[in-house]
């Protein structure tokens, strides 16, 4: 039996069981019973949501996104879940055009240890062309890591029926991700299936060799101004504050992200490089989302992808400040 230990316990969350579980429930708790769907503007919602099928969430330390995560995680039924499968982007190795399944049959958390679907994962494996993450890679991966304490917490009532499927998600072409969204659309037509897409949202800054500023109306939704990126050390009067053009940015990724549209999401990318690290977990998931439910099809009953949360790491005003924005959303099937 191998186990993936949990490397960043006691750095990026805290390794003490009492103390961590205590960290998850105060979060939990924080969310209103009737969340805000910020994007597209919508709405308000009861939580936990019937159907709710996948989420999405950051995977930064717990000091900077724990708060947040637990909107997405206060989305999900647990009623009928038997199986999650967590997407998380490769921060450490390149995997050109692939995505590596996992070795182990545990993954260790502070909580408790979960369980790896075994079968599925060679059930995969004999459907499709995967890598294997070796041990020191699959322990070196935050993206996925992050995740799991949230996912033991919220299914703790019923761990020992639960297992997980750990999927680690390369630098893929858009081809790439149509071919692993085609490989796990059954799985997410499954209603005991649940997906979790690990992804921060824009890294903005020097440091992240990303800069990109526009400014905007005064209302602060439509663009007023040509995109252009900021220097360091420019001494330049902005209209516009910095941390608001990278809400916008964001905001307008998101809404992309929730028209479904795999195709629109990538002009997105393409157009404004935003610095999105989970773009191609979320490819997959909008991949297998429009193989299930071709856009140009109408439906009497359609999904429904939309994002509850939103917050930025720092409110930046200067160009030489930096900062990480983290989203959380859910995404309805209907049965």
């Amino acid at each position: 039996m191998t186990v993936r230990q949990a490397t960043h316990a006691g750095s990026w969350y805290s390794d003490d069981a009492s103390t961590l579980d205590r960290e998850l429930q105060q979060w939990l708790d924080q969310v209103p019973a009737t969340v805000e769907e910020i994007e597209p503007a919508g709405g308000c919602i009861a939580v936990p949501i019937s159907g709710a099928r996948a989420i999405i969430g950051p995977h930064a330390g717990y000091s900077y996104s724990g708060s947040n995560a637990a909107f997405a995680y206060r989305c999900i039924d647990t009623t009928n879940i038997k199986r999650v499968f967590l997407l998380g982007p490769s921060h450490h190795v390149y995997l050109s055009n692939k995505c590596a399944l996992s070795q182990c049959s545990e993954y260790e958390t502070p909580l408790g240890n979960i369980r790896i679907d075994v079968k599925t994962v060679e059930e995969l494996r004999m459907r499709g062309e995967w890598q294997t993450m070796g041990l020191g890679v699959d322990e070196d991966e935050h993206s996925l890591e992050m995740h799991l304490p949230y996912i033991y917490k919220v299914f703790e009532h019923k761990i020992d029926r639960v297992t997980l499927v750990p999927i680690l998600v390369g630098g893929l072409r858009f081809d790439g991700e149509q071919y692993y969204g085609g490989l796990l659309a059954d799985y997410l037509k499954d209603p005991q299936n649940l997906f979790v897409v690990s992804s921060d949202f824009c890294h903005w800054g020097s440091r992240f060799r990303y800069t990109y500023y526009q400014e905007l109306a005064d209302e602060g939704t439509n663009v007023a101004g040509r995109a252009t990126h900021l220097s360091s050390r420019s001494g330049r009067a902005l209209k516009t504050p910095i941390w608001k053009s990278i809400e916008r940015l964001d905001w307008d990724g998101m809404e992309a992200v929730a028209r479904m549209d795999h195709a629109g999401f990538k002009r997105y990318l393409d157009d404004t490089q935003n610095t999105i690290c989970g773009r191609h977990p979320i490819g997959v998931l909008l991949a297998a989302v429009n193989r299930l439910y071709p856009v140009d099809n109408a439906q009497s009953e359609m999904p429904r992808l939309r994002f509850v949360k939103y917050d930025q790491s720092s409110k930046v005003s200067l160009p030489s400040d930096s900062s990480v924005s983290y989203a959380s959303a859910y995404l309805f099937l209907p049965s």
